[in-house]
């Protein structure tokens, strides 16, 4: 069983930036393929970006390259995801998840889950 539990969210306004982050505990860490997730109100839970077991590889949604980064400390058993450029529509609640993998993940279909953390955006 792995953990998960995220932390860093909050009210920000849009321009601005926020990093996420993500702790395991439980089993080893590696090798997981982590992924960061998202939910808005009255939508269905989409990819927000995903990073490999190595940290060498990453995929984002569309609608956030450029603007957010996602990282892992494996050392530390922890994933980041660096927001920058905030908008309105990014607001969600994002879900930090774990999969048995090595590499990149971008289906939904991961192993464990966090129980997520509110990211706010206002206008």
């Amino acid at each position: 069983q792995v953990q998960l539990v995220e932390s860093g969210g909050g009210l920000v306004q849009a321009g601005g930036s926020l990093r996420l982050s993500c702790a395991a505990s439980g089993r080893t860490f590696s090798p997981y393929a982590m992924g960061w997730f998202r939910q808005a109100p009255g939508k269905e839970r989409e990819l927000v970006a995903a990073i490999s077991w190595t940290g060498g590889r990453a995929a984002y949604a569309d609608s956030v390259k450029g603007r957010f980064t996602i990282s892992r400390d494996n050392a530390k058993n922890t994933v980041y995801l660096q927001m920058n450029s905030l908008k309105p529509e990014d607001t969600a609640v994002y879900y930090c998840a774990a999969t048995r993998a090595i590499v990149v993940v971008t289906t939904p279909e991961y192993d464990y889950w966090g129980q997520g953390t509110q990211v706010t955006v206002s206008s």
